[in-house]
This record gives C-alpha cells, sequence and structure tokens, in this order.
C-alpha cells in the first residue's frame, strides 16, 4: 500500500523544498514586484508599535519589511527550512521567527494587534480553519491583512491537478469566496486593493465594480477587523 496522504506533513516537506527558490525571488517580489504594495497597504490601518504576526512568512523578508516601517513581528512558517533562512538573513534582533502551523498556532488568545497573511490560507487544506485561527490570536478590533491569489495568478496551477483526483497542496479560491468565509466569521471587512498584471491600467479598471477588478486581479489584498 502507498502512503497515506497527510496534506500539512507534504506542505511542510514542498515548502521545505522550495526555500532555496524562494529566498532568490523574495526580496524582489516585496521590493519591486507583486508585493510591493502590501507593506504600505497595511500601513493604512495598523498603527506603528503595533504587535503583528506575518503567518506564512517564507524566508522573512516582508517580516523585515514590516519590522523596518515600525512593527513588533513574530514571522511564523510551517517549512524549517524557511525559518532558518529567515534567522540567516534577517539581522535584526527585534525580529522573532517561529516553525508552526497555521491551524495550530502556538499563541494564547489575543496576542496580537494585527496580523499579516500573503497568500497563505490556500495552502490549507480547510482554509476557514485557518482564518479562525488567526481571528482567534488577534485582539478585539485588531487588523488582519489577508492576501488570497487572484484568478490570473501563476501559483494556482499548484491546484490544477486536483482535477484528475491526484492530492495538492493548494486550496484556491475565489476573492469572493474568500469574503464570504470573513463575514461568516464575523470579521469585519474595512478595506481591499488589487495587485494586477503589467497590461491592467488603471484607466480600464475606473468604473468597473469590484467583483469584475477582482476577476482581473493577480492578488486582492483584503483588511479585516475583529
Amino acid at each position: 500500500m502507498g502512503n497515506t496522504f497527510e496534506w500539512h506533513k507534504e506542505a511542510e516537506k514542498q515548502w521545505n523544498s522550495r526555500a532555496d527558490f524562494w529566498n532568490e525571488n523574495s526580496k524582489n517580489m516585496w521590493d519591486e514586484g507583486s508585493r510591493q504594495t502590501i507593506i504600505p497597504f497595511f500601513q493604512q490601518y495598523v498603527s506603528p508599535g503595533d504587535k503583528v504576526a506575518d503567518i506564512g512568512c517564507g524566508d522573512g523578508y516582508g517580516s523585515f519589511k514590516l519590522h523596518q516601517s515600525g512593527y513588533d513581528v513574530t514571522g511564523v512558517d510551517i517549512a524549517p527550512e524557511m525559518i532558518e533562512r529567515a534567522k540567516q538573513q534577517v539581522s535584526a534582533d527585534e525580529l522573532t521567527f517561529v516553525q508552526g502551523e497555521m491551524t495550530e498556532l502556538d499563541f494564547s488568545d489575543e496576542s496580537f494587534d494585527a496580523v499579516m497573511a500573503i497568500n497563505s490560507l490556500e495552502w490549507l487544506e480547510t482554509p476557514a480553519k485557518g482564518l479562525a485561527e488567526l481571528k482567534r490570536i488577534v485582539r478585539p478590533k485588531g487588523k488582519l491583512c489577508i492576501g488570497v491569489l487572484g484568478p490570473t495568478a501563476a501559483p494556482r496551477q499548484n491546484s490544477y491537478r486536483r482535477l484528475f483526483g491526484e492530492n495538492v497542496i493548494c486550496n484556491t479560491m475565489m476573492p469572493w469566496e474568500f469574503e464570504l468565509m470573513a463575514e461568516e466569521m464575523g470579521l469585519n471587512l474595512i478595506g481591499g486593493e488589487g495587485v494586477y498584471k503589467r497590461g491592467i491600467s488603471e484607466k480600464r479598471l475606473k468604473g468597473l465594480p469590484k467583483e469584475l477588478r477582482q476577476a482581473m486581479t493577480f492578488m486582492w489584498i483584503f483588511m479585516l477587523e475583529k
């Protein structure tokens, strides 16, 4: 008999194997690429000095960007290899990195003023469990900045083989699905913006309803309040 597929063990294994690739590309993504607008968006809603958990932090460069912006940051990732790279490359004594699974975070209730989770929920077997855990660790009126891959994002191809009945570790969702899930959990939507591929201009987006703007996104960034 073959080995039983265990989603989160497989996720840890696969993200460990991707650590080098991610490490080579993360700085560019945060400084100039698809993630460059996230920290400025985050700053509109979360005050400097607040205690922030970066869930699914990868090699820690996004956590470092948050730290540079004046936040007290703890980075969490499922992959030990990612956490090791984060500790090696980010030289800031004030930053903390821990290995952990998003649906079972080792933090007390209401430990943080805010959380950031960019393209993290998609990699869970049950994204609702992850969102519930993020809600648990944030204080009342705390903020949750969540990035969800849009329909045009190439990483969504990681879930394609599910159509053949194969096991995958990517659970893609539409932005509107995430919004409904957050609403069902009692989280209040207070802001949002899209990240688009080149070729989609502000002129083309102007006047379109949110659903159509989201349909063209590489990623939609939500800001929720507990």
